[in-house]
């Protein structure tokens, strides 16, 4: 609330001090090659909002992108016309025209049609915080997030992405995706977010041995402390690809995952068994 007051008092067109001082978008916008064109120049302008962002000044959107500012100015402009973003007296954000787009994103919204029923009847039947998730490239994204009143603090949201290899949905999208993408996980950097995240590739890549033999995954306050999940993967009607995977959280003490993995399994199951029926390929 008081960031929120701080940012309404700002005059506008003055920088938020609240935003970061420097911004990964998670793709390579402010790249010479990416902003050559009108719309890689469009698309980091999108980019440089961050989950927390409700407005940017046109100051700060430059200093995130690296775009002129009259360059920036007028491809905002263009933007603010197409309905992607809005122009408030704190600056610009996004603005509903992308939600729709996103909502016509085929494949995720035939997924979580599909799935929003099963993820509620495992939230009524445990009442913690229900995820269901997709892998793009080495990261999890996060298309649905169901949680109650007492759901635990977590950080994922939806539309938000987490690394695989801390992550319980990320092992078990991990576990069953292909060899290249499993070594290029194990053989890269494995950031440690908290005490208990595994960093070591052996160990890692053990458990997700264990998550083929098991058919679940876990994750003991490996990507937040307090917190433990066990996910399910959803697989192909061949049963080796995963086409998503539902997780269910809690907090430390309350939380008991072993106690839900006969439901988890049959949600993911049946889930699994809809969308091989509608040939869904993800």
């Amino acid at each position: 609330m008081e960031q929120e007051a701080v940012r309404r008092a700002r005059p506008a067109g003055e920088p938020d001090a609240a935003a970061p001082r420097s911004h990964n978008t998670g793709s390579d916008t402010g790249s010479d090659a990416a902003l050559d064109t009108v719309l890689g120049k469009a698309v980091a302008l999108l980019r440089a909002f961050g989950p927390e962002d409700r407005a940017l000044p046109l100051a700060e959107l430059v200093r995130r992108t690296g775009l002129p500012k009259p360059t920036a100015h007028r491809v905002c402009a263009d933007l603010v016309g197409h309905r992607l973003l809005e122009k408030t007296p704190y600056g610009y954000r996004l603005a509903g025209g992308l939600f729709e787009l996103g909502m016509r994103a085929a494949a995720e919204r035939t997924l979580l049609e599909v799935a929003m029923p099963y993820l509620q009847d495992l939230y009524e039947r445990t009442h913690e915080t229900v995820h269901l998730g997709v892998r793009e490239g080495t990261e999890v994204v996060y298309v649905a997030k169901i949680g109650g009143h007492r759901q635990a603090r977590t950080p994922s949201r939806t539309g938000g992405r987490m690394p695989m290899h801390c992550t319980a949905i990320g092992k078990a999208l991990l576990a069953h995706a292909e060899p290249a993408v499993r070594a290029e996980v194990l053989g890269g950097e494995l950031p440690r977010r908290t005490p208990r995240t595994v960093v070591a590739p052996g160990l890692l890549n053990q458990q997700l041995d264990r998550v083929l033999e098991t058919g679940l995954a876990y994750e003991r306050e490996e990507s937040t402390e307090g917190l433990l999940c066990v996910a399910a993967p959803v697989l192909d009607a061949d049963g080796r690809a995963a086409l998503a995977a539902i997780s269910i959280t809690g907090p430390v003490g309350r939380f008991r995952p072993e106690a839900h993995e006969s439901a988890l399994r049959a949600a993911a199951t049946a889930l699994g068994s809809v969308l091989a029926r509608r040939r869904y390929r993800g």
